[in-house]
């Protein structure tokens, strides 16, 4: 299935240029991804103490902005020669972390609860662990749809963007959770079944 997360090489085009700069600068790709981890920590906290409607307009700009930091430090890791054992578990935890602490905030916002946030902040989880058990099978790392990394920022951002706009979500919304997490357990079944498929045609 599509996902955002295909758009990712032309979006990676438009960041070179600030890429060249950073390594000029002497910043490492584990530097970027401890900054965007701590502004994720730290956005997801104040939305958590201060669920005001208003502030979750900071959300879809910071989705927009993560991912370019995800882009910049993969990019310098790959084409810049930052590539190290602890960058390969910052990747992947930092990625956990933030997703986790962004997506709480929405425990507090009617008519979604602590199950329905829960239950996608778990598959998310999962659905990334699964991703990353590709190498360990002799499969790359997988990143199918639906509803990857990438399609969970846009929801996201976009039920901040709603939340921020109207100042509150109409009750049929509550569907929007289990939807999503419908679709991270199809996300998890493509990438397990991808994967084996890739290892079985190799």
């Amino acid at each position: 299935m599509i996902s955002i997360y295909e758009l990712k090489p032309r979006f990676q085009a438009l960041l070179r240029p600030l890429v060249v700069r950073l390594d000029g600068m002497g910043v490492s790709a584990n530097a970027v991804t401890l900054f965007a981890m701590a502004i994720s920590c730290a956005l997801g906290l104040l939305l958590y103490l201060s669920p005001a409607p208003q502030f979750f307009l900071l959300l879809p700009l910071w989705m927009f902005l993560r991912m370019a930091f995800n882009a910049v430090d993969g990019m310098l890791a790959r084409e810049f020669g930052h590539k190290s054992p602890l960058g390969a578990y910052l990747n992947e935890l930092t990625d956990v972390v933030s997703d986790a602490a962004l997506y709480l905030p929405f425990v507090l916002i009617a008519p979604f609860g602590w199950g329905s946030v829960a239950g996608v902040i778990f598959l998310s989880s999962l659905s990334e662990m699964t991703g990353a058990l590709g190498p360990m099978v002799g499969a790359p790392r997988r990143y199918d749809g639906p509803m990857g990394k990438s399609d969970r920022a846009f929801v996201f951002g976009a039920l901040g963007l709603w939340l921020g706009i109207a100042g509150g979500l109409p009750q049929w919304a509550f569907w929007i959770m289990p939807a999503v997490s419908l679709l991270i357990v199809l996300n998890i079944v493509n990438r397990i079944r991808n994967g084996l498929r890739q290892i079985a045609g190799s």
